[in-house]
């Protein structure tokens, strides 16, 4: 039977190697990812989260302990078989260009392109089946700068599908949008999920979004990183740990945070 775990990481250590000093975030980390699921990670600010994503991502080395991407080390992977199996979505602004939304998403191609970086009749098959997906088709002769954070935000959501990677990791996507696109892009992530079967993992501060609507989530907390469904860390008791002020607490019945 074919395995549904696309990523494993096993008893890693997280953190920053400068000259011979150690500085450790988080250690003793299990986390898996599986086809098909929509996995949140959250807590407070400057707890590690863009660190975790990064280590997991072969971005930075891990302390301690492997990840495994498809069952191979993600240290050994060439840059070529990496930008096939895992696409990264950034918060960092993009740089000046003139490129269209169609010209964007087709960047998601360039793993599969030949050496001039001329796109075939697939690679512009995949790069409408993002549009598609996204629901943003009618924008592909906006030049990028031309639309909202919103559209953007889907925009390069479009590029990671089009990379067509088994894995999307998304750092803090809902980050500079309102109420109205965060929900709708939440919605949208949960969908593709559901219909590409791809396993989309995001790190978000919109904990009673992420509650409701990711199939798992990682925790992590100065103490440990959990992973789990929403509901048995409900059970649990989990989130109250998760902020150290007695103003918030959790409502295990109403699923969300309180001020008290």
């Amino acid at each position: 039977m074919e395995s549904k775990i696309i990523l494993q990481a096993s008893k890693i250590s997280i953190g920053y190697a400068h000259k011979k000093e150690k500085t450790i975030v988080a250690s003793n980390i299990d986390l898996s990812l599986e086809k098909g699921k929509l996995v949140a990670l959250i807590g407070a600010n400057g707890i590690g989260k863009s660190t975790l994503l990064k280590t997991i991502t072969g971005i930075q080395n891990t302390i301690s302990g492997t990840v495994l991407l498809n069952g191979k080390n993600i240290h050994e992977l060439d840059s070529l078989t990496l930008a096939q199996n895992l696409s990264i979505v950034l918060t960092e602004k993009l740089p000046p260009s003139n490129l269209t939304v169609f010209e964007l998403i087709a960047l998601g191609r360039q793993p599969y392109t030949n050496w001039i970086g001329k796109l075939t009749e697939t690679d512009i098959e995949k790069v409408h089946e993002a549009m598609e997906l996204t629901q943003i088709s009618h924008l592909s002769n906006k030049k990028h700068y031309e639309i909202s954070d919103g559209q953007l935000q889907n925009v390069l959501v479009a590029r990671a599908l089009a990379q067509d990677t088994p894995l999307i990791i998304l750092d803090e996507p809902t980050t500079h949008l309102d109420l109205l696109h965060k929900v709708a892009l939440f919605k949208l992530l949960k969908k593709l999920t559901k219909e590409t079967q791809k396993c989309i993992l995001f790190s978000t501060h919109d904990i009673d979004m992420a509650i409701q609507l990711s199939d798992e989530m990682i925790i992590m907390t100065p103490e440990m990183v959990l992973q789990d469904q929403p509901c048995n860390f409900i059970s649990k008791g989990t989130f109250n740990s998760l902020f150290k002020d007695e103003h918030i607490v959790f409502d295990s019945e109403k699923g969300k945070f309180m001020i008290v």
